[in-house]
């Protein structure tokens, strides 16, 4: 298997390339040349098998000769063995056509562990191997950043560098990455929204001579070794999903795209899903995108789902690749585009072809709220505010056959969990203590130079 950009397709690279890049230098995403297609027999078997053997199945497509199977394998097992639950995403049937996919068993209790526990041992494996070091540069809307230091503090030949921006994460998702100790982990506060963090990220990139001097990579979903990992909780999802030939609705809360695109790539795979749904606050730029045939950024409003606070979408750069019939000349016009009018528009056959694959809908804050005390009081389930708005789409568009992907514990968002129903949700404990723990955070101005030279300094050391 081959990867090129989705700016550039006569540039081909390997799977122990992209992971280490993380962002193609020509500022695309890195993608595979094509999409392994199962056969029915071979996604029925897949279907009747546990996590680990579905995860094998799938990765193996991707990586290539990039590790024996031995070593896959044992990578996969001691990513997953000590998740809260054995069979690591557990499907919670709510009524006859709604059920909820449990994301959150992992050490943060986010979706993020399922793909940073598996790429940290990944890229540790091929620093090793190669006798290399990196820096990481990651930037998060909340839920990343303490999937990030958990997988990788410690990791001898990584330092690990976590954009987030101020005052606008919840306490719980701050301190899964401010009280980890790890020497080679630095946590860092930024004066600005996760557009801005997001932003700094590409910026760095796109500085060859500094990415280069100090082995930049990514870990946020721009890397496609998450999407290629989260790719196999949709499968395992309908190997748990009684009646799963009927056609099923993925309802993903959204942000950078990443997790719905994972969900899109199963789908060109063979996995029999109907309509793959966005679900999102006001911050809602995919489902204008969708409804109108064009992508406008406007300024992030600060809501009680912040990992839904974001504008530019990323990973909508890969599906949009895929609208633009491959054509990387297109892709990077349209890139330019965004960059220079804050917006693009999509042909109508680009627009028609989104629309047989996703929909879309979004829930204000209210009715965030309302949703959560419904479903506490209908099913005794308490949810987060990114999984209520992803109930509440469901309800609201009447789907008949719907899996919402849970993809936070409601603990990560105390404050807004009482509000709903009058409880703090606790935490499990394996995590209770992080309110007892020192944090260590450096505030940071939202300024390109800043970063660079902290990441310069700490490199070195």
């Amino acid at each position: 298997m081959f990867y090129f950009s989705t700016r550039d397709t006569n540039k081909k690279f390997t799977f122990e390339e992209i992971i280490l890049n993380g962002l193609a230098e020509d500022g695309g995403l890195y993608i595979p040349e094509r999409t392994p297609n199962l056969k029915e027999n071979d996604i029925n078997e897949l279907l009747s098998s546990d996590y680990e053997t579905i995860a094998y199945e799938i990765i193996k497509q991707f990586t290539g000769e990039t590790f024996k199977v031995d070593l896959l394998k044992e990578m996969i097992h001691d990513s997953y063995n000590s998740f809260r639950s054995d069979c690591v995403t557990p499907l919670r049937k709510i009524d006859d056509a709604l059920s909820i996919l449990e994301l959150f068993h992992g050490p943060t209790l986010a979706f993020k562990d399922l793909a940073m526990q598996l790429l940290s041992r990944m890229i540790d494996e091929v620093l090793s191997r190669t006798r290399s070091k990196a820096s990481i540069i990651c930037a998060t809307s909340g839920d990343t950043g303490g999937a990030a230091v958990t997988s990788f503090a410690n990791k001898k030949n990584i330092k690990l560098f976590v954009l987030y921006p101020k005052g606008r994460i919840s306490e719980v998702q701050r301190r899964f990455m401010s009280t980890v100790q790890a020497d080679n982990v630095k946590v860092i506060s930024i004066d600005g929204n996760f557009d801005d963090c997001q932003n700094i990220v590409k910026t760095l990139f796109n500085d060859r001579d500094f990415a280069n001097n100090v082995r930049l990579t990514a870990v946020n979903s721009i890397n496609w070794a998450r999407i290629m990992i989260q790719i196999v909780y949709y499968f395992s999802a309908l190997s748990q999903y009684k009646g799963y030939e009927k056609n099923i609705n993925f309802i993903v809360p959204t942000g950078n795209f990443g997790d719905i695109f994972a969900g899109y790539i199963a789908k060109k795979m063979g996995l029999p899903i109907h309509k793959l749904v966005v679900a999102t606050n006001i911050n809602n730029i995919l489902e204008r995108c969708l409804k109108t045939g064009i992508y406008e950024v406007f300024d992030s409003i600060k809501t009680n789902s912040p990992s839904m606070d974001i504008q530019i979408s990323s990973n909508f750069e890969r599906l949009l690749f895929d609208l633009l019939n491959m054509n990387s000349t297109n892709v990077d016009k349209k890139m330019s585009e965004l960059s220079t009018n804050g917006k693009f528009e999509l042909s109508k056959f680009e627009l028609d072809t989104f629309k047989n694959n996703f929909d879309a809908g979004s829930i204000n804050q209210d009715e965030t709220i309302k949703i959560i005390k419904d479903m506490y009081d209908k099913s005794h389930q308490i949810i987060d505010p990114h999984t209520a708005i992803a109930v509440g789409i469901h309800y609201k568009n009447r789907y008949k056959n719907s899996i919402v992907l849970s993809t936070a514990h409601a603990a990560k968002f105390p404050d807004t969990v009482e509000q709903a129903i009058g409880i703090n949700p606790e935490l499990p404990i394996m995590s209770e203590d992080i309110y007892k723990m020192q944090e260590n955070i450096i505030n940071l101005k939202s300024d390109v130079g800043e970063i660079k030279s902290y990441i310069k300094k700490n490199f070195r050391e």
